[in-house]
């Protein structure tokens, strides 16, 4: 019996040891901005933030742990140690980095304005002035209306959610939004509701808000896990997973954003 015994001992030994050490990566997440993250019918967080999160967690040997935070309040939470890092369409400004570190990059993504067709004709401040142009709170597209229109007889008013500005531009209770060109396109110019919008001009210009592309935010302090992140990106940037992940959501490249 006891020559059984023994390699069942070491066999539970093993397997405690791999369990203690898979470790979990809390990642906060607003699942408002599909294709980016958003929620399914049965309530799951899906999009290609949460794929390259499952690939980088794969890379790490790690669970991926998702945790719901409204984006205005995501910084906070993350220093609050509510969770490990954020993924959520995350651009990386110099605001943020007086807050917080940031990964490599993990995606560009230009900005535009967003109204119905033929009403306006640029994003302009004089086409804009007594205007009413909706915002995600906390976002760099808010950054970037408050320091380009407010003040100068445009109104921008701040919503929770991006699904709260379409759901206002829709309706009519704003004149415009400034939304991801691709989550925009993704989520609302693509289907029926909204055929009778478009976007205004080109991508809106602002290298300190939108070149430097996004990225996973982390506390400043962890450098380490930045490190592992950072090694995890490189590796699915060139095994060819990151491409194969973003060929389900997009028609170009959203690395280069082009």
């Amino acid at each position: 019996m006891k020559k059984y015994l023994l390699p069942l001992v070491a066999l539970l030994a093993a397997s405690s040891a791999f369990a203690a050490e898979t470790k979990e990566l809390r990642f906060g997440v607003d699942p408002t901005f599909a294709p980016f993250e958003s929620k399914n019918p049965q309530g799951e967080v899906v999009g290609f933030d949460i794929d390259l999160g499952n690939a980088i967690c794969q890379q790490l040997q790690a669970k991926c742990v998702w945790v719901e935070s409204n984006f205005d309040g995501i910084i906070p939470s993350l220093k609050a140690r509510k969770f490990d890092a954020i993924l959520s369409g995350m651009y990386i400004t110099e605001k943020r980095k007086e807050q917080i570190a940031f990964s490599d990059k993990i995606y560009s993504g230009p900005a535009f304005l967003v109204a119905r067709k033929n009403s306006l004709t640029s994003a302009s401040v004089d086409q804009l002035k007594g205007k009413t142009i909706g915002v995600e709170q906390g976002s760099a597209q808010e950054t970037y209306a408050n320091e380009q229109w407010r003040g100068k007889g445009v109104n921008v008013v701040a919503y929770q959610g991006a699904d709260q500005v379409i759901r206002d531009l829709e309706s009519g209770r704003i004149d415009g939004a400034v939304l991801s060109g691709v989550m925009a396109e993704y989520s609302f110019l693509n289907k029926p509701q909204g055929k009778d919008f478009a976007f205004v001009g080109g991508a809106l210009q602002d290298d300190a808000l939108f070149g430097a592309g996004a990225a996973i935010g982390l506390r400043k302090e962890d450098d380490q896990l930045r490190q592992e992140l950072n090694g995890a990106i490189a590796a699915i940037l060139a095994d060819g997973t990151y491409k194969k992940l973003a060929a389900k959501y997009f028609s170009f490249d959203i690395y280069t954003g082009k």
